[in-house]
């Protein structure tokens, strides 16, 4: 969301500061038309800013305690996040989400069920991106075949009472876990 950049320190990476010549004529021409899009002067082509789709696991072990990696790469590398990751084009956001928990961690999920969403911007290589991060309640089976791979650095379990939001690096992830560890506090059940 445009209005939070400048709270995140992101402000001169947003697309209207970095992206200068039009991706079809490359003419310098290419103008910010504001908040999400571009136009060209000089052929016309009109460039829109769209969110990526981005999927996110929360996954608990038989004792309640939230499975959190560790990210291997920046942006924000060391910080903790949920196992997740983007959604490639012409996938669905479900294949995703049994895709990226595989390749992180080696697990595969039984079932899942859609918990919620929260926009979040993504710096990455001197742009922001702005995504949706769509979260999913799942539940895996077997734990014991579990690794790190891919993005992935370490991983841990934590009880609700022991997660510090803090120490996640995505604004929305933590959200995402924030509002998933009240529902756990007060002893609900979450979808």
């Amino acid at each position: 969301m445009v209005e939070n950049i400048k709270d995140q320190g992101v402000d001169g990476y947003y697309p209207g500061n970095v992206l200068k010549f039009c991706p079809r004529c490359s003419s310098a021409k290419f103008i910010f038309q504001g908040g999400k899009s571009f136009s060209c002067g000089e052929c016309g082509f009109r460039f829109f800013i769209n969110a990526a789709a981005a999927v996110a696991a929360l996954i608990e072990d038989s004792q309640g305690r939230l499975l959190l990696v560790r990210r291997a790469r920046e942006p924000l590398k060391g910080t903790l996040d949920l196992p997740g990751g983007f959604v490639d084009t012409g996938e669905s956001a479900e294949n995703a989400l049994c895709r990226e928990v595989l390749e992180e961690l080696n697990l595969r999920i039984d079932r899942f069920t859609y918990f919620c969403s929260f926009p979040n911007t993504y710096l990455y290589a001197g742009i922001v991106y702005f995504t949706l991060d769509l979260a999913y309640v799942c539940t895996v089976k077997d734990m014991d075949p579990i690794g790190t791979a891919d993005d992935v650095d370490g991983y841990v379990f934590l009880r609700p009472e022991e997660v510090r939001v803090e120490d996640i690096g995505h604004a929305s992830i933590r959200e995402i876990v924030s509002r998933f560890l009240a529902l756990r506090l007060k002893g609900r059940e979450c979808p």
